[in-house]
């Protein structure tokens, strides 16, 4: 076989390779993609937006004191109630007043009501049964008696009566809220302190009224 015949040869496939080639497309079409979805109701991103960015670090801690809770961070101050040698600890800055030998601090949903009378005997939960609990239910507005025990704390022993009542309604939006009140009945040489601690029901203030109750004593 001569030179020529060997290149022919060699080159019959390519051309015929090449000529079947050109009988059909040189690339096949790529798919379309399919249309975005439209965006379902209540979406404020467009499908095709991308994910957002979580920010790097933990999240800040956010600080919120629900209604009726006394910050953690608040400072209690010594009272004397007057007329008395009785002494209790108070949250300072908390608006004072007097009414009807009573000593009244207030802030937002909580008081805490102080005073101080004679009493010949000490109280027990039987006393308080038969003579301060019908009080209560003909001064205080839906009262709903919890309990009445006898409790220990740091300035002696006292009767402890709780209960639920409405507050008295807001002035500017008339608002009324179910609060809980702790009533405790001191008694020391023919006097007898009652302190009044009331907060929103479901408020956190174990801690506070605990700080303020333990802190009465006498002289």
């Amino acid at each position: 076989m001569n030179q020529a015949v060997r290149i022919m040869s060699v080159l019959a496939p390519c051309v015929l390779l090449m000529a079947c080639s050109g009988n059909s497309p040189s690339t096949a079409p790529t798919p379309s993609a399919p249309p975005p979805s439209p965006p379902t109701q209540g979406s404020s991103a467009p499908p095709s937006s991308a994910p957002a960015t979580q920010p790097s670090g933990p999240a800040p801690a956010t600080e919120f004191n629900p209604p009726g809770d006394i910050p953690d961070n608040q400072v209690f101050v010594d009272y004397r109630a007057p007329g008395s040698s009785v002494h209790i600890k108070v949250p300072e800055g908390w608006p004072r007043r007097s009414q009807g030998g009573v000593t009244i601090f207030t802030d937002h949903e909580n008081s805490i009501a102080i005073q101080v009378l004679p009493m010949p005997a000490a109280p027990t939960p039987t006393s308080a049964r038969q003579s301060e609990v019908p009080g209560l239910q003909q001064s205080v507005s839906k009262f709903a008696l919890q309990r009445v025990s006898s409790i220990h704390r740091q300035g002696g022993t006292a009767v402890l009566v709780t209960y639920l009542l409405d507050s008295t309604p807001n002035q500017v939006t008339g608002k009324v809220v179910r609060d809980a009140a702790e009533r405790y009945e001191f008694w020391h040489a023919g006097q007898e302190a009652v302190l009044t601690l009331t907060g929103p029901k479901g408020a956190d203030n174990v801690d506070p009224w605990r700080l303020v109750s333990d802190s009465l004593r006498w002289g």
